[in-house]
């Protein structure tokens, strides 16, 4: 049996074996496992429960990880991403006020449409049209946006009524906290310590518990939560949309997860040397793997899912086949297990995990030609305004309504393509909607 699973996952080919695939899925899953508490604690804020979202996540989570690792044989792990559960909590719940059943259904919707985009390979041509300065913008802006939540969250930036935002208190222990957590992971993130955001999680803990800025809970096993108020609830839901206001939300859980999965995944197989002649071999069975992964999750109760970064770690360490995911996968399930520590994994836990993880999105600004002003222009807004909004759709129709002017002005605007111009003018409608209501 291990021959033919060996042989399956091509491991001679590869160069590797089944101790570099276990080693690389168990610090592939070290390095992400925070997305299982961070998670619940974002889509929380939208009135979600918790434990069904924590149930939600490990489930969607290993389901995809099977799939990409068995049908795609890619060592990429799946799992919610991060940044689009902001837009889906903090922007269409809280800031356009839709019930949370509404705006799973909206996941649902583009999901499904993302499936068929990528069957008939229109996601290729859909993202190949948007320029990449503005993809790179939008992968910082949404690291910006994640990273003042984080800040926000743990108490170092709060309201202020003569600056709008200030420095918040640091004789509150909540917000020492945070700070500790922060500097620990960065110092941990600096020596290239493996799982570090993880290990600055439960060092944090630790240090919470001590203190007694957080409770333990009474076990810490225990079985795995219902899934009774989320599961199904997004089909359920399905006929709530019916409003441009909504079909525009859609769009944008599409466009975003466009980018984001994307772009992870020419970037990882890049890393694992799985590019040939600038072809990425079973790509279509990988986008296929995050766009099925991506039904599962809004069924079960999740936000969008995808490529997640952090299995560069895995890659790092030798992980070559589908074997790596699997392992992922299979951690994930164990882990399902493990909803008690839900109680100790607070604000201030998570938040210098959004810090960091916004840092590391942030690295995309190097790719932007910033001496252009024509599209420095349209990229700094995408930039500054996903979090000065405090809306991922609204830095990213600032930015895709004024790239086809600077354009035009410069002279550039034959290197537009149509379907820039179209979107430009469907986000134009987007705003005016927004203020009308």
């Amino acid at each position: 049996m291990g021959q033919k699973i060996a042989s399956y996952f091509q491991f001679d080919e590869l160069g590797t074996s089944y101790k570099k695939e276990f080693l690389a899925g168990l610090t592939t899953f070290i390095s992400m496992v925070y997305i299982l508490f961070v998670n619940p604690n974002v889509l929380g804020v939208s009135g979600m429960d918790k434990g069904a979202v924590f149930t939600a996540t490990a489930l969607a989570s290993a389901f995809g990880c099977f799939l990409m690792g068995i049908v795609a044989k890619y060592p990429i792990a799946i799992s919610a991403s991060l940044g689009i559960n902001a837009f889906f909590s903090y922007t269409v719940v809280l800031g356009m006020k839709i019930p949370w059943q509404t705006a799973l259904a909206g996941v649902f919707v583009a999901s499904i449409l993302f499936m068929i985009l990528t069957a008939f390979k229109i996601r290729e041509m859909v993202v190949d049209a948007i320029p990449r300065d503005l993809k790179m913008a939008i992968s910082a802006g949404i690291g910006l946006f994640i990273a003042f939540i984080g800040l926000s969250d743990g108490g170092l930036v709060t309201a202020n009524k003569s600056t709008m935002i200030g420095l918040g208190s640091l004789h509150v222990g909540s917000t020492w906290l945070t700070i500790i957590g922060l500097l620990l992971t960065i110092i941990l993130m600096s020596a290239r310590v493996p799982g570090a955001i993880f290990i600055g999680m439960v060092i944090n803990v630790i240090v919470g518990l001590s203190t007694g800025l957080i409770h333990a809970p009474s076990q810490w096993v225990s079985g795995v939560p219902s899934l009774h108020s989320t599961f199904g609830v997004a089909l359920m839901n399905v006929g709530h949309i019916n409003t441009l206001q909504l079909a525009v939300v859609v769009l944008t859980f599409l466009l975003v997860t466009f980018f984001d999965t994307t772009g992870t995944l020419v970037g990882l197989t890049e890393q694992a040397g799985i590019v040939k002649d600038n072809k990425i071999p079973r790509i279509g069975r990988a986008l296929t793997a995050d766009s099925t992964t991506m039904v599962v999750g809004s069924l079960l109760g999740t936000s969008p899912m995808g490529a997640f970064v952090e299995s560069s770690a895995g890659i790092a360490v030798g992980g070559r086949s589908g074997f790596t995911a699997v392992v992922v996968g299979v951690l994930f399930l164990l882990g399902s297990f493990f909803s008690p520590l839900l109680t100790v994994i607070t604000s201030q836990v998570t938040a210098p995990a959004l810090i960091i993880v916004g840092t590391l999105m942030a690295q995309s600004l190097k790719n932007i030609h910033w001496e252009k002003f024509e599209i420095a222009a349209p990229a700094f807004l995408i930039l500054v305004g996903m979090p000065l909004t405090y809306s991922i759709s609204d830095g990213i129709a600032l930015g895709f309504i004024t790239y086809p002017l600077s354009m035009i002005a410069a002279k550039r605007g034959k290197e537009v393509s149509p379907i820039m111009y179209g979107l430009a003018v469907v986000f134009v409608i987007f705003l005016w909607i927004l203020q009308a209501g």
